[in-house]
């Protein structure tokens, strides 16, 4: 039976990102849209570990029960890396897109969707081949701490000056999200190094959907809290940071996603209260795509500006200011998506990657 509190988690965090991807004016966002300049933990920033940990929670309960009924390891991890590389190729699809159609943008190889697209097909290999807990648990420390001792022996957690960065600049350069061509320096958010803790993300996941599976609620919110407690603590050393996903950040967001879920199962799948967002999770990452692709033709058809001039910065910045104005903007985009989504979701349509 499927667990129908995930695909509403899921579905709210994509809603959520594409709230805080398509601000109307990116100068006047309200302060929780944003993501944190460097250091620190704001709103927007657990968005995406969110979805992360919800990858390892769906690869949890799809692998355990099809292991539980005897499923050969082979074909399941065929199937995973395969999805895995399909998802990794679509982000690029869709980095070419943006090339294409928006003026000054350069190609970028990395991205959120080829992040996520690399941490499935890990992570499932760890749910077919280590099932164990120890095991599991074993190679969480061993991301998270390892991580730790490679930002420590770079000897410094800034911008550029970190290992992350230069790892980035020495190997992406400028297929970098962002790259200075005067002092040939790069910084990638969705990096190299910083993909390492970030499967760490959805090895908790896989924890969080053991759990769930077997109906163990109550110890899911307790990791929850604790996992919270211990990267708040763990900040006090190694800052919380969404651009280098620091292991302190981890279990910052990854704790807060566990309660979350644990909220969300007691509501939905066992009081019966409605999954809002469902329709949009079941379609997460064609939702994604279709609303990025969107917003690139807007774009380049030169009908996005005036769009936004003329609907909402002209009539609502003097009723509730620039910053509502732009994030009415990014409501109602959202919205049309969401509708999509629930629209195909009443016809039973189904986009699998």
């Amino acid at each position: 039976m499927r667990i129908h509190s995930i695909d509403a988690v899921r579905g709210l965090t994509v809603a959520a990102m594409r709230l805080v991807n398509d601000a109307g004016d990116w100068s006047h966002i309200y302060p929780w849209l944003e993501h944190a300049e460097w250091h620190g933990c704001t709103p927007a920033d657990f968005i995406f570990p969110v979805f992360m940990l919800i990858v390892g929670v769906s690869l949890s309960l799809a692998m355990g029960r099809q292991l539980d009924a005897g499923a050969a390891p082979a074909p399941l991890a065929r199937a995973v890396l395969l999805r895995g590389a399909r998802i990794v190729l679509l982000g690029v699809a869709l980095n070419v897109i943006s090339m294409l159609l928006l003026d000054g943008r350069g190609f970028r190889l990395l991205g959120v969707l080829q992040r996520t697209g690399i941490c499935f097909a890990a992570a499932g290999m760890l749910a077919i081949y280590m099932r164990s807990a120890r095991a599991q648990w074993t190679a969480l420390a061993a991301l998270l701490l390892g991580y730790w001792a490679l930002l420590a022996a770079g000897g410094s957690v800034e911008p550029v000056l970190n290992l992350a960065d230069r790892i980035d600049t020495a190997l992406l350069g400028q297929l970098s999200y962002q790259y200075d061509a005067a002092t040939g320096l790069a910084h990638e958010p969705e990096g190299l190094l910083s993909t390492l803790p970030s499967l760490g993300t959805v090895i908790l996941g896989l924890r969080a959907g053991d759990w769930l599976r077997k109906g163990q609620t109550r110890t899911l919110a307790i990791a929850g809290a604790a996992a919270m407690l211990l990267g708040w603590l763990w900040a006090l050393a190694l800052p919380l940071n969404k651009q280098l996903w620091t292991s302190s950040f981890v279990l910052w967001t990854g704790g807060f996603g566990m309660l979350a879920i644990a909220l969300a199962h007691r509501l939905i799948d066992v009081r019966g209260w409605p999954a809002f967002g469902r329709a949009m999770g079941i379609n997460a990452i064609a939702a994604y795509a279709g609303s990025w692709i969107a917003t690139c033709l807007l774009a380049y058809s030169g009908v996005l500006g005036p769009l936004y001039e003329q609907a909402f910065r002209l009539p609502l910045t003097p009723l509730i200011g620039p910053a509502g104005a732009s994030a009415a903007f990014a409501a109602c985009f959202t919205a049309v998506f969401w509708l999509a989504a629930a629209y195909a979701g009443k016809r039973g349509w189904r986009v699998t990657i």
